[in-house]
């Protein structure tokens, strides 16, 4: 499986102005083992822009892409998986996170792709976002060989709720392949 957390950092959700204030230090590392020739690479970091406690905010993450370079492996088949932290501000807490569960995906359609194979969305319209409150399939390929290569761009959708107060929230999405 290929993990790239790193990568993708964090979307921002700016409620409306406030001071800034500390974010928090927690760092953990760990190994994930590697499916040789499969990558994924994701954006940077998304700003959502601003908006009310008690509405939403949607918005595209950018251009998600995975190169399988494995050639004649037959089948050479993969699944992108996503997932999500919750979104805090400051320190967190009761009044400072929105959960994960929160948080809306969907993959929406290849925007392109070369190779062979059936490749198929996770969530092909917005109507059928999934809940990131655990890992999704984002995109999967599921059939033939030959190296290959998809794009999409997932929509987000962030229900903020009414009992959090204004800040920038800041949370990340995860994109891995395998």
């Amino acid at each position: 499986m290929r993990l790239l957390a790193a990568l993708l950092g964090s979307i921002i959700i700016l409620l409306f102005p406030v001071p800034a204030e500390a974010a928090p230090t927690d760092t953990r590392t760990f190994t994930i083992a590697r499916t040789v020739g499969v990558d994924i690479f994701v954006p940077a970091s998304v700003n959502l822009g601003s908006g009310l406690v008690g509405s939403s905010l949607t918005g595209q993450l950018g251009q998600v892409e995975v190169r399988d370079s494995r050639g004649p492996v037959n089948p050479n088949t993969w699944i992108a998986t996503v997932s999500a932290t919750v979104f805090i501000t400051g320190a967190g807490g009761a009044q400072r996170t929105i959960p994960n569960g929160q948080v809306f995906y969907s993959s929406g359609p290849a925007v392109r792709s070369t190779g062979g194979g059936i490749l198929v969305p996770g969530q092909l319209t917005a109507a059928q976002a999934v809940s990131l409150s655990a890992p999704r399939q984002a995109f999967r390929k599921t059939s033939g060989n030959g190296n290959n290569m998809v794009v999409w761009v997932p929509t987000i959708r962030v229900a903020v709720p009414t009992g959090v107060i204004a800040g920038t929230y800041r949370g990340t999405i995860t994109h891995s392949v395998a």
